[in-house]
């Protein structure tokens, strides 16, 4: 049996952790990506290879461009929209401030 997040301030934290959580998660995966193309990278360059074994260097090398390129993607929208709900959360905080300095006045 699963439990399901109570609401109120700590499932509210957990909410806005998510975003980090999944930028974390794709900035690590774009890092082993990385490492893995720079060790694709030598292999190539490092010994003489069989076209055979070349063209599936190549291959793997084309592959893990790929998923390097689309893990980019997704953290800069990822981190667009951080940013677009930190605005918010700003422009809230402000528009909140003005309301409770004009009410207390």
């Amino acid at each position: 049996m699963t439990r399901k997040p109570r609401p109120g301030p700590r499932g509210d934290r957990e909410k806005s952790n998510l975003g980090l959580r999944l930028i974390d998660g794709l900035e690590e995966k774009l890092s082993q990506c990385q490492r893995a193309l720079e060790a694709v990278n030598s292999r190539l360059h490092g010994a003489e290879l069989s076209p055979e074994a070349r063209r599936s260097l190549e291959r793997e090398k084309n592959s893990l461009m790929n998923k390097a390129s689309n893990y980019e993607k997704e953290l800069k929208l990822l981190r667009q929209e951080n940013r677009k709900n930190m605005l918010l959360s700003v422009a809230i905080f402000v528009l909140l401030s003005l309301v409770y300095t004009y009410w207390t006045m």
